[in-house]
């Protein structure tokens, strides 16, 4: 018996809601487990998904989203044995849990510190109001695994984007330990979709998708964020990044669009 292999587990995407396999079949072998290798393919859905999803997220009440993000953090709470198996440890899980909740107090607060009633010179009304950008992809940080993750995704969720993550390669079962948790938050079907796999090969297909509004490149390599920023310039597209492992304001304001309106008095 000495001699038998072990069977390993073999984790899928997050996509929709769901769990589905690559539509390529492939894995590959990385922390003791089998890990679905995203495809171009995977990346279409994984948009179209988010796509679908973005209409309810954005119209969602603020206080709302604040809940929803504040019940992830309690899901994190709740399996922090098994994320800090997937990750450097409990530190880096309730530094985790920590940078939700932070993320999920700004949601009720943006329209007032970042949007604001502006003077004018005549009989209006005059309003900066912040809207979410849109489907935003996200090439997570590879170290820390789980809270790099967390740093760039709870920011854009906050400001009301939909995302589609590509998880770090070396350390993909923290991203999919978070999507177990996200399934089960009350986060809507399609809010946030992980693939895991090479972010080489499925990044520019996101960077060049034209339905997607942004792209945060803070976890892609320097020779491979040069060629997706050319690859979103080709569309006009939004690029971001940021710390690894940091928390500001700042980083909810780059996925925001402010929206100007005028309106007459007394009328």
């Amino acid at each position: 018996m000495s001699d038998r292999l072990p069977v390993l587990k073999t984790y899928k995407l997050f996509i929709g809601g769901a769990f589905p396999r690559s539509e390529s079949g492939r894995v590959y072998e990385v922390e003791g487990a089998n890990v679905a290798l995203a495809s171009r393919k995977d990346v279409r859905d994984a948009v179209q998904a988010a796509r679908g999803a973005a209409p309810g997220w954005a119209k969602a009440t603020a206080y709302n989203r604040g809940q929803v993000l504040y019940r992830l953090a309690e899901l994190l709470e709740t399996r922090a044995t098994q994320l800090a198996a997937a990750c450097s440890g409990a530190d880096e899980v309730a530094a985790a849990v920590d940078r939700v909740v932070w993320y999920a107090g700004w949601t009720d607060k943006l329209a007032q510190v970042v949007g604001g009633a502006n003077p004018v010179a005549g009989p209006y009304f005059d309003f900066t109001v912040p809207e979410p950008t849109g489907v935003v992809g996200i090439v997570a940080p590879a170290e820390p695994a789980l809270l790099g993750l967390v740093s760039r995704l709870a920011p854009a969720l906050a400001g009301g984007n939909v995302a589609v993550v590509l998880a770090s390669q070396l350390h993909p079962l923290a991203a999919i330990e978070l999507a177990e948790c996200i399934a089960t938050a009350d986060v809507p079907a399609g809010v946030v979709n992980i693939l895991t796999g090479d972010p080489a090969e499925t990044a520019p297909w996101l960077a060049s998708h034209m339905d997607v509004n942004a792209i945060d490149i803070t976890g892609a390599p320097a020779a491979l964020a040069a060629d997706l920023e050319r690859a979103a310039a080709d569309n006009v597209k939004r690029v971001v990044r940021g710390p690894a492992n940091g928390q500001r304001l700042a980083d909810i304001e780059q996925l925001l669009e402010l929206k100007t309106v005028w309106h007459p008095i007394g009328v």
